[in-house]
């Protein structure tokens, strides 16, 4: 199985939440947003949400396309199943309410399957509670809080491993 084309960037999960989409999906939606609480990774095929356990150490997102199906890593954290269907064959990666941090062109446009898998969250999680703690106990001002986040000695990671499946569903023309 050969890894066909992979992009990464760093994020901070604004509302602890990283989104990934088409760039032509410009709604959201509420009940996938939801649904990423208890499952870190859920979508709606055009908008996928993951769930940070905090908002504001930059976790790594990564999204690396195959030519097969992949099986996750067996020592991640967690893993869910997703898909993404992309017309425009560009996925962004969006900070939710602080915008945009970078864009992934896809070898073509489609349906794309796999999975998303997560490490560090829990750890960063946990350094996020302390840094919060120690900022009460020792009276950290925040230029000595937003210090110590940016010196979290673990990397809270998301990685999506896609494969191409089919083309797009074609767009009606009732639906613009």
């Amino acid at each position: 199985m050969t890894l066909i084309t992979e992009y990464s960037t760093h994020a901070r999960p604004d509302r602890r939440i990283v989104e990934v989409y088409d760039a032509d999906a410009y709604l959201g939606d509420d009940e996938a947003l939801a649904a990423s609480r208890s499952r870190v990774a859920a979508g709606n095929g055009y908008h996928l949400y993951l769930h940070s356990l905090q908002p504001d150490i930059d976790v790594h997102v990564a999204i690396r396309v195959w030519d097969a199906p992949q099986e996750p890593p067996k020592d991640a954290e967690g893993t869910v199943p997703v898909s993404l269907e992309s017309e425009t064959g560009i996925l962004v990666i969006n900070q939710f309410t602080l915008g945009p941090v970078g864009e992934m062109t896809l070898p073509r446009p489609g349906v794309y399957e796999g999975h998303a898998w997560w490490d560090g969250r829990q750890a960063t999680a946990d350094y996020y509670n302390q840094c919060g703690h120690r900022r009460a106990t020792e009276q950290w001002d925040s230029r000595q809080l937003r210090q110590a986040w940016r010196q979290c000695p673990v990397q809270e990671r998301y990685v999506l491993d896609l494969w191409y499946v089919r083309e797009p569903d074609p767009v009606d023309d009732e639906d613009l």
